[in-house]
């Protein structure tokens, strides 16, 4: 019987983070994306929309051995995103990065900066209307 208890624990244990996690990426909606990332990070102000300045967002990504791979524009955009997101930001705007240099403490470090952007709403953009008479 307790043999039964542990399969069952271990069954449920395995199978609820996995939906946790499926959940949680369903949950995720942005309001714009830039489709080849798949995150609100754009390399170019984005002019069809009214939005206020956060702040300026700067990332590193680093190399894991002298034989890893570049890091790739998708990974470079995903890590300013997620300290974007941190700020409360909708986007980020104007991301620029360079090449990967040699430190002492890396095998590879690629810098990344961008503005987070936050959008407001044509209501709050607009002056308040004339008080009631």
């Amino acid at each position: 019987m307790k043999i039964v208890k542990y399969i069952v624990t271990a069954a449920l244990l395995a199978v609820g983070p996995t939906q946790m996690a499926a959940a949680k990426d369903k949950a995720k909606t942005f309001a714009v994306v830039n489709e080849d990332v798949g995150v609100p990070v754009f390399p170019y102000d984005i002019t069809d929309r009214p939005y206020t300045v956060v702040g300026e967002v700067t990332a590193g990504v680093r190399k894991a051995t002298v034989f890893s791979k570049e890091a790739s524009q998708s990974k470079i955009y995903h890590e300013l995103w997620e300290r974007a997101e941190k700020m409360g930001a909708d986007a980020v705007i104007n991301a620029k990065y360079g090449d990967s240099h040699v430190s002492a403490m890396s095998w590879g470090k690629t810098n990344a900066t961008g503005t987070a952007i936050k959008f407001t709403t044509p209501a709050a953009v607009a002056p308040a209307s004339a008080p009631a008479q």
